[in-house]
């Protein structure tokens, strides 16, 4: 019985297959780290860190204070590690439920350290160091004074040295990576030394790096996009097959709606908003519930299809809030309630998360990770 108007169904069986074949990859003797932020790219924070957590993660990674406290609120036990900003006043939640948090500038440690004083808890760091990204990231001139500070501090440890590649996926030309890569080495010998101990979880493998590069691995590994089954660009498979690297990944998402209305319209009738599209032909339709509101990108309009039947049903005419209306001339025995796929299979037919991105000129993590969060996630085998 249909209960929803639209859902996100989630293989469990998909997940644990990427999570294995990263495994194998790197060995049992490195940890993974599965990256569960922005609603898990899209797929449920909670749903997703759980088989993670049962399956080969050792650690999750998030990107806030917000969904860490709900992971662990949720009963997951695993290390989480918070990758993006804390506000200042969320710093003392940090300490209070033992979370590692990533850092790169002196305000936020120096807050950490007055904390974890005063409570007398260790308070786990990772420092991010900047190689060549230029987004959050410690520079090579400002080192000495951090780890000054970090030592500064009784129960403030560094447990870790992390940095991120800019380049590593979109080409297949890793020049660029293997220089940030050079740097990572050169600081983290810099930090430890300005320390006077060895850091025991350096990291800076995102998917593709921890699929190309094993020099990468180091301690841990990030998995983000690859554990839900996507590539992280064409570019990343492409370079993976040149070198003969076996890994399969089984997509974990699939996006449902249904049909709500069926009607027939005579030829040079308009569509939608706009009058953007007309009919050059008598045809029957199909009204689905589903919307930009949903995540449906709103440039999907006129050039998209969706699956009903096991076949492709174009998009007519422009995306609106709630709704979006296919083409169904050319099936019988449409009607309301039978289910259409927006991402995923039906029958022999498949639409992707990159299918969608290419006609949107994006990425696949922006497809999914956009899918609104208050559309429910449906554990299936």
């Amino acid at each position: 019985m249909i209960t929803n108007k639209t859902w996100i169904e989630i293989s469990k069986s998909a997940l644990v297959h990427n999570l294995k074949q990263f495994r194998r990859l790197i060995g049992p003797n490195k940890k993974i780290t599965a990256i569960v932020k922005s609603n898990a790219y899209g797929h449920g924070l909670v749903q997703v860190a759980k088989i993670a957590e049962n399956s080969e993660a050792d650690w999750l990674g998030v990107d806030s204070i917000d969904e860490a406290v709900i992971l662990r609120n949720s009963k997951l036990e695993s290390p989480i590690l918070i990758l993006g900003y804390t506000i200042y006043s969320r710093l003392p939640e940090i300490v209070n439920y033992g979370f590692r948090q990533t850092v790169y500038n002196k305000e936020t440690i120096q807050r950490l350290g007055q904390i974890s004083n005063k409570k007398k808890k260790k308070t786990f760091l990772h420092l991010k160091v900047e190689t060549g990204t230029s987004r959050q990231g410690v520079l090579e001139k400002d080192i000495k004074p951090i780890i000054k500070l970090i030592k500064k501090y009784k129960y403030l440890v560094l447990e870790g040295i992390s940095t991120h590649f800019a380049n590593i996926e979109d080409t297949v030309n890793q020049f660029y990576a293997k220089q940030q890569l050079s740097s990572y080495k050169r600081l983290v010998k810099k930090i430890e030394q300005e320390l006077g101990q060895k850091i025991p979880v350096k990291h800076t493998a995102c998917s593709a790096a921890t699929i190309l590069f094993p020099e990468t691995h180091f301690d841990l590994v990030r998995i983000g996009i690859s554990m839900y089954g996507l590539w992280s660009s064409g570019k990343t498979h492409v370079s993976a097959k040149d070198r003969g690297i076996k890994i399969t990944l089984q997509p974990v998402l699939t996006w449902k709606t249904i049909v709500a209305q069926v009607k027939k319209l005579k030829a040079g009738t308009p569509i939608s908003y706009g009058l953007t599209e007309v009919l050059s032909q008598d045809s029957k339709i199909a009204i689905l519930p589903i919307g930009y509101w949903d995540g449906y990108d709103r440039h999907l309009s006129s050039i998209s299809n969706v699956l009903i039947k096991g076949k492709r049903c174009k998009v007519l005419g422009r995306v609106c809030m709630n709704m979006i209306i296919v083409d169904v001339s050319h099936l019988t025995n449409v009607k309301p309630e039978d289910e259409a796929v927006l991402i995923g299979r039906q029958g022999q037919e498949e639409i992707t998360a990159d299918e969608i991105a290419g006609k949107i000129n994006t990425i696949n993590y922006e497809v999914v990770t956009r899918i609104n969060p208050s559309i429910p996630r449906i554990l299936k085998k």
